[in-house]
């Protein structure tokens, strides 16, 4: 080929300049679009929902209720026949408060064994013609000047006494039914329950006359003798030594 022919031959190839120009314009052009696609993608693939944070509160409602105290008088209820125990170590328990009583001669202390008002009202009433006199001026005030009397038993220093034991014969425990010894109302009896205690290192006792029970709890009604030969303060049977439960009888 003749250098003329090579010459035409790169003229007729060779792109004109608005060729070229128009070429560097698309692919600038097509570079955009390719980044405007690219920015598009990752806004939406990148874009995160704001993070939600639910706080859950819960409601406590706290009740507070006051504890109920019941000083419901047992003379107001009615009486049953259930029989209180009457082995020693049920009755030391019962009476302990007792022999504290009889170490301080406290009518109140004495009174927390004592066979209630309200239930020998229930016995009584429609029987004795005053039964609230009866009670008050008779057996309340024989059982403190006993408390007395005691008192005196154990001597000048009552409070060295120590009460060990109580002892009782339960077969002497007995019904009284409804209709005998001027009550309306039965009741559990045990007679002559001996308190045993030590002083200066030597074992005395004395007796409570009478227990009568109340809905199945034992109370004093005498605690010295009933009846007596006068109207003083009187120990129910002092003895050296435990004593002797009894005697068995009575009501």
């Amino acid at each position: 080929m003749s250098p003329a022919h090579r010459r035409q031959r790169q003229v007729r190839h060779r792109p004109s300049r608005a060729v070229y120009r128009r070429r560097q314009l698309l692919s600038v052009a097509s570079i955009f679009t390719v980044l405007a696609l690219v920015y598009l993608l990752l806004s939406s693939g990148t874009s995160k929902p704001a993070a939600t944070t639910t706080s859950t509160s819960r409601t406590t409602t706290t009740t507070t209720t006051a504890p109920t105290t019941t000083t419901t008088d047992p003379g107001l209820l009615p009486q049953t026949s259930t029989e209180p125990p009457s082995d020693d170590a049920s009755l030391l328990v019962r009476f302990a408060p007792l022999f504290s009583a009889i170490q301080s001669d406290s009518q109140t202390l004495a009174q927390t064994v004592f066979f209630p008002e309200s239930a020998y009202l229930q016995m009584k009433t429609g029987v004795l013609p005053n039964p609230t006199s009866d009670y008050q001026g008779r057996l309340v005030a024989f059982y403190n000047l006993d408390l007395a009397a005691y008192q005196r038993q154990l001597g000048t220093m009552p409070n060295s006494a120590q009460l060990t034991a109580m002892n009782a014969d339960p077969n002497y425990a007995t019904w009284i039914p409804p209709g005998t010894c001027e009550n309306k109302i039965g009741y559990w009896h045990l007679p002559g329950v001996r308190m045993v205690y030590s002083l200066n290192g030597t074992v005395n006792s004395f007796a409570i006359a009478s227990l009568i029970s109340w809905r199945g709890v034992w109370y004093v009604v005498h605690l010295g003798p009933n009846p007596r030969p006068s109207n003083n303060g009187t120990v129910d049977q002092p003895a050296t030594g435990p004593g002797v439960p009894g005697p068995p009888g009575g009501c």
